[in-house]
This record gives C-alpha cells, structure tokens and sequence, in this order.
C-alpha cells in the first residue's frame, strides 16, 4: 500500500511538472529587438503576437497592450489581456496626417478608410479620394462624427494620445479598436522612425516597413557621420515668438538632439525637457543674441521676409544671426514639414547640415527650410 501511494506520488509529481513546463513553453515567445525605439515591445507567441506601449508620462506604467491575431485565425485561447487586433489591418481610420502620409510611404494608401482633421492634411491624394468618395471626412479629431466613422466600418482608429486627455469620449463606446500612435514620445530621431516596424506588423507590410528603416538608418548615420567631421561647430538658436512668448525646443527634443546630430551646438542643448520651454523673449536674448544661424518654422502662403519678420517683432533685429542673413525659414504650410520628417529624419537632417556647414559640396537642395530674403 505505502509502495503505491509512493508511485501515485511520483506520477503526479511528473505529471504536474510537465503541465508546469508546457505553460511555460506557451508563455516564451520571441522578441523583435528594436534598435533604437524604447517605448515599445513586441513579442511574438504562436498564433499571436503582444505589442506593448510603454506610457511616456508614467515610466513604469503601460500605455496600451495589443494582441495582433492574424485574420481568420481563432482567437487564442490562453491570451494574455489586451485589445485584440485583427491583422493586417484593411480599413483604417487616421487622424492625423503624419500617419497618413507613413501609409503612403508604404505602399498602404488604400488601407485609408477615413481621416479627420483634413484641412490641416497638405497630402493631395488623400484630398482627392475625400472629393471621389473614396475616404470619408469624419470631421475634427477632438470631436468627430462618430456615425460616419461607424459607416465607414474600420478595423481600427489611428490616433495619438496625450497627457491628462481624460480619454476619447464617445469613441471608446463603438467597439473599435483604437491604435495609440505615441512614437512622438520617443527622445531620438531615428527612436520615432522606427515605430515604422511596429506599423508594418499592423499593417502586413513587415519587409517593407523593415527595408525602408533600414534605408533611414543608414542614410542618418551617413549624414552624420560626414557633420561630425566638421571643425567648430556654429551655434543655433531655433524657432521665434508665438504670442507673448517664444518656445523653444528643449534640449532633450529631437529637434535638438537633431542639431547635435547635424554638427551644430544648440544652444538650449543642457536643458532637460523633451517638449518645448516657453521664455520671454529677452531670455532667449540674453542667451541667443550672438548664435551663428537661426532656424524657425512658420505657416504662411508665401517665403517670410526680413521686413516681415521685423514687423512681427523689432527685436529681432538684435540677433547676429539676423543681422548676418544667416536666417532660415521652413513654411509648415508650403512643405511637407509635419508630413514628412517624422518617418525620414534623414530628409531633415540633410538640411541642417547644408545650411550649417555649407561648404561640404555636393549636397543636395534644401528641402524644408530656406534662407530669408
């Protein structure tokens, strides 16, 4: 009797452990190392994939977590929690037009089923298909027509989340999944491009996404590379007044990190905030007065001008960078600024580095920003 009890032991010992070591073996997946990006995971499982947001505003806490579940495929049935996502995405609802032009960039334009906010969208052919019926305008992205985003029947809602936004109000009610697009939070250039292999998951375009990455990479790291073996670097001073005040990117912005990059010294580069400062003008003075080059965006329907600018504000007279003509302006209106530079920091970057070392040669024109007359 005792020698039976003593094989029964055993037999459910083995048999737990086998259990024990089968959950295990479904709970390890293999994990997409990202190089640069530091917001995000994404873990592959059979049958199943976890993307992971990380909050921007809470380190330790989690922004969002996706179960990407191939269409057509049963729903897995030890899954861990999280909005579940049937890929690849075919019909999308964008609001914002960096996102949209990323779909294009991708080959995934007809992937677009909706958009919000188009009349701050400069994409042509995202106009087009609004004016043939082909992409629905849902209205603004603060308040949409929420009937008209269930008409369409999406798949999911691309947008991007912001601090203390107290939620989507309505749009958290309609059963669609909402897509959190955070890779603006990141600190680095290329950290923000990359979310570009995250997008090819959800929208099957892996290889794609991965190769026109791989393109951004190399091409940045070129550029660079060739800025670093520049003598002393010219000091910049970035943007002007908006209002009252004037607000400057701070030192952890990838406006900032990207002036390191290009071979310049930012001049707010100590400054630890990754949004933006806002200073009154004679701060930005103090500091700024002597800077060698002057980059600012602006939106307007035609190149800003030196008296332009003067009659914006009379101090701005007082910078040498001014006075120099060393002054750069990027209409936000009549450049794919926003659109653009987000998913190809090297576009930009190629900028900063011909206007602040213009005696490389053989580079390319200017494509954003352009010199005041």
């Amino acid at each position: 009797m005792r020698y039976s009890l003593i094989l029964l032991f055993i037999a459910v010992s083995l048999t737990g452990c086998r259990r024990s070591a089968t959950g295990a073996a479904q709970a390890v997946g293999d994990t997409l190392s990202f190089k640069y990006a530091t917001q995000l995971s994404v873990v592959r499982y059979e049958g199943y994939t976890v993307a992971t947001l990380k909050n921007p505003w809470k380190p330790s806490a989690t922004l969002h977590q996706y179960v990407l579940v191939p269409t057509g495929e049963p729903l897995p049935d030890q899954r861990p929690e999280g909005t579940v996502l049937r890929v690849p995405l075919r019909r999308s609802m964008v609001f914002t037009t960096v996102h949209c032009a990323m779909l294009l960039s991708l080959g995934m334009e007809d992937r677009i089923a909706g958009v919000a906010d188009l009349k701050y969208m400069k994409l042509p052919w995202v106009h087009q298909q609004v004016a043939a019926g082909k992409i629905a305008d849902v209205g603004e992205g603060m308040s949409p027509v929420v009937e008209k985003i269930i008409d369409s029947r999406p798949d999911a809602i691309l947008l991007s989340p912001f601090e203390n936004s107290g939620g989507y109000g309505k749009l958290e009610d309609i059963d669609i999944p909402i897509v959190e697009c955070a890779e603006y939070m990141e600190k680095s250039p290329l950290a923000r491009a990359e979310w570009l292999r995250f997008y090819g998951l959800l929208f099957g375009c892996e290889a794609r996404a991965d190769s026109l990455f791989a393109q951004v990479d190399s091409s940045y790291n070129a550029l660079r590379s060739m800025a670093a073996q520049q003598p002393e670097p010219p000091t910049v001073l970035v943007d002007k007044v908006t209002g009252s005040v004037w607000y400057v990117p701070g030192g952890q912005s990838t406006l900032g990190r990207m002036i390191a990059d290009a071979g310049g010294r930012y001049l707010w580069a100590d400054d630890n905030h990754s949004g933006s400062v806002s200073l009154p003008f004679e701060a930005v003075l103090e500091r700024a007065s002597d800077a060698d080059v002057w980059l600012f965006r602006f939106s307007g329907d035609h190149d800003i001008t030196a008296d332009e600018l003067l009659a914006e504000h009379h101090g701005y007279s007082q910078f040498e960078a001014f006075r120099r003509r060393a002054a750069y302006g990027c209409n936000v209106e009549q450049s794919l600024f926003y659109e653009e530079s987000p998913f190809r920091p090297d576009w930009l970057l190629a900028d900063f580095i011909h206007i602040l070392h213009p005696d490389i040669t053989n580079q390319q024109s200017l494509r954003y920003y352009h010199k005041v007359k």
